[in-house]
């Protein structure tokens, strides 16, 4: 169930960057900040709606302690989506699949600080290999050590989306129910999004036409219904019942199938949606980027395994 939520998260991206590019077709000359905005807010906005249907069958209150896990979760998630589907628009959606897998990296080497101790030469070595997948899929310039606006954003994401992650674990949120953590944040990120898009706006009116276009419009519930509320679902329900590491080990499929997607669905897309996005190729970069940073994953992983298991 939770290879099934990696697929599902895989395939967001190119999804999102069709969105993206059909928002510019649509909107010629609006600025990136409103792309992004307007791209993700409906996404989440609908997504926290079917929520909130469903959990009125459940009856209980949220709790306070849920509502501030929800609020911090929707915070860091706001930052991370917006700063991701930004991005997106100045890098391939397969580079920004593999790059966002940073924070699995940032987590123990934070988890070392704020304790003050060594985390090892594991991670160290899954650092190093990290930076070098980082290098090769940004294409980074060694005169001027220069990444990309796409690849800085989508770094800063992971940042954030780490914070995210942590306020899942945090063990002060134990009792918490997932479902209405998840409503919370769903609904934090479609007031925040939305208030970005309303405020960077080139006009009211713009708020509307993506609304007009069919394959905008198919491609928001296919991002919202698959991507958001189906993925999230599994994920609360079955990733109790196996360690919080074998679940992040499997996680790390994420960019690969997202990788795979972007091999043929744009030129589908594409011809649907009337844009121009060309399928991505498996080029050397992608393949040796992203093949560091996913050793680098699931060694983090293992070790984690291994720990666990000793213990």
């Amino acid at each position: 169930m939770l290879s099934i939520a990696s697929l599902y998260w895989g395939l967001s991206f190119p999804v999102i960057k069709a969105i993206t590019a059909l928002n510019h077709a649509l909107l010629p000359g609006a600025g990136t900040w409103f792309i992004a905005a307007a791209a993700m807010a409906p996404r989440f906005m609908i997504a926290a709606a079917l929520l909130a249907v469903f959990r009125r069958r459940g009856g209980a209150r949220t709790t306070p302690l849920e509502l501030r896990q929800g609020l911090v979760l929707g915070a860091f998630s706001t930052a991370g989506t917006l700063l991701q589907t930004d991005g997106m628009q100045f890098t391939d959606a397969s580079t920004s699949s593999f790059l966002t897998q940073f924070s699995a990296i940032l987590i123990p080497a934070w988890v070392a600080l704020r304790s003050r101790r060594n985390p090892g030469a594991v991670v160290w070595l899954c650092c190093a290999l990290v930076l070098a997948g980082v290098a090769v899929l940004g294409h980074i310039h060694w005169g001027t050590l220069r990444l990309g606006r796409g690849e800085w954003e989508t770094l800063l994401c992971s940042v954030f989306f780490m914070g995210q992650i942590l306020g899942v674990e945090n063990r002060k949120y134990a009792v918490n129910r997932p479902a209405p953590v998840t409503l919370i944040m769903f609904a934090v990120q479609g007031a925040a999004l939305l208030a970005l898009a309303v405020g960077s706006a080139p006009s009211p009116h713009a708020l509307l036409v993506p609304w007009t276009s069919p394959a905008w419009v198919g491609l928001t519930l296919v991002l919202t219904l698959v991507c958001t509320v189906a993925a999230f679902t599994l994920m609360t329900r079955w990733q109790p019942r196996i360690t919080s590491t074998e679940a992040g080990l499997i996680y790390c499929s994420e960019p690969l199938f997202a990788s795979v997607f972007t091999l043929f669905l744009p030129a589908l897309i594409s011809g649907w949606a009337a844009i121009n996005y060309p399928n991505e190729r498996a080029t050397l970069s992608l393949v040796l980027g992203g093949g560091l940073i996913t050793l680098a994953n699931i060694l983090v992983q293992l070790k984690a395994i291994k720990t666990v298991d000793a213990l």
